[in-house]
């Protein structure tokens, strides 16, 4: 929902953290969640390690709006569905938070949410998409090779997500 976003987005930064450069992270430098190359790419120039660390909400929060809310199509959901796939689609990108999506709703899993995504999502009750999507991303992180390094915490963040988005659906 429209109305969601900024306070969607508070709850993502609290997720995401702050400036960390983990070893056997594959996004390497990331501050409140986005990466050195989003971050270059976003701006269209190299960025230093100062500037990723001196990122604030401001600088990321249009960010995430355009790449992550909009593409995903949040707006256009329900409360609580808008959540799931906003945090969903900055872990792990957009088209496979969609593709999870379109396939709990049974359409056509192409990765981009548009108008028979949307139209079938309104078929179902909100707390029944957020649930399958918590047990799919949970799924999802149990079967990556990083799960043992990075599982615990993603485990964490699914629960907290998923009771979140239940809580604004109700």
């Amino acid at each position: 929902m429209k109305e969601n976003f900024r306070d969607c987005l508070t709850m993502l930064l609290k997720h995401e953290g702050g400036f960390v450069n983990h070893p056997q992270d594959p996004g390497g430098m990331t501050n409140l969640g986005v990466t050195k190359a989003v971050y270059e790419d976003w701006l269209g120039r190299v960025v230093t390690e100062q500037e990723i660390r001196d990122l604030s909400s401001e600088d990321v929060g249009p960010l995430y709006k355009q790449r992550y809310w909009d593409r995903a199509k949040c707006d256009d959901l329900p409360s609580g569905v808008d959540w799931m796939v906003f945090d969903w689609s900055v872990n792990s990108g957009v088209s496979r938070a969609a593709k999870a999506l379109q396939r709990f709703v049974g359409v056509e899993s192409d990765g981009a949410i548009g108008p028979v995504t949307i139209q079938t999502v309104k078929m179902y009750q909100p707390a029944e998409i957020i649930e399958a999507m918590g047990k799919m991303r949970q799924d999802f992180y149990e079967g990556l090779s990083t799960f043992e390094t990075f599982g615990r915490g993603w485990t964490r963040r699914n629960h907290e997500t998923t009771a979140q988005a239940l809580e604004m659906a109700a």
